[in-house]
């Protein structure tokens, strides 16, 4: 049991994460539970923050934005200030999918979707190195996304 989830709870998740478009009888019947049991179930889940969340994988493509690049970013400091500049301004960057502050030879690493490369040229010349406090940026374009966004397993 993890953290007060039984079996039933896990299972609803497991379904809810694969398909978040079940309705609540739907869901019900593959987790073998009542309706109304799922629903304060799956109420309880949300209410307690084990489901964040509920949304669309929108495709990229479809939406003219093919191309996804790594960006390893090093700030001039690490210091907490500089961080809270780097992270507060990185969230009004639309393109940025995510942001993580990492271990190792970079600070953060940043998840970009854009329509091509000229897009990110663009981005990276005006946008990424004036970010306050960068120092350097190291990116990878993605030739082939192996695995992405895949459902946690528990």
């Amino acid at each position: 049991m993890i953290d007060g989830l039984d079996r039933i709870d896990r299972n609803i998740l497991k379904h809810l994460q694969a398909n978040g478009r079940l309705t609540n009888a739907e869901l019900a019947e593959r987790v073998h539970v009542s309706a109304a049991t799922c629903h304060r179930r799956t109420q309880r889940l949300f209410a307690d923050g084990f489901i964040a969340a509920v949304r669309a994988h929108v495709a990229p493509v479809k939406v003219n934005r093919a191309t996804l690049v790594m960006v390893g970013v090093v700030l001039d400091r690490s210091t907490p200030q500089s961080f809270a500049d780097f992270e507060a301004a990185i969230r009004d960057l639309d393109l940025v999918i995510d942001c993580h502050l990492v271990a190792g030879d970079f600070d953060y690493f940043l998840k970009i979707r854009v329509r091509d490369i000229t897009d990110f040229n663009k981005l990276h010349a005006e946008t990424l190195i004036a970010l306050p406090g960068v120092r350097q940026t190291r990116t990878f374009f993605v030739m082939k996304e192996v695995r992405d966004a895949m459902p946690l397993e528990f």
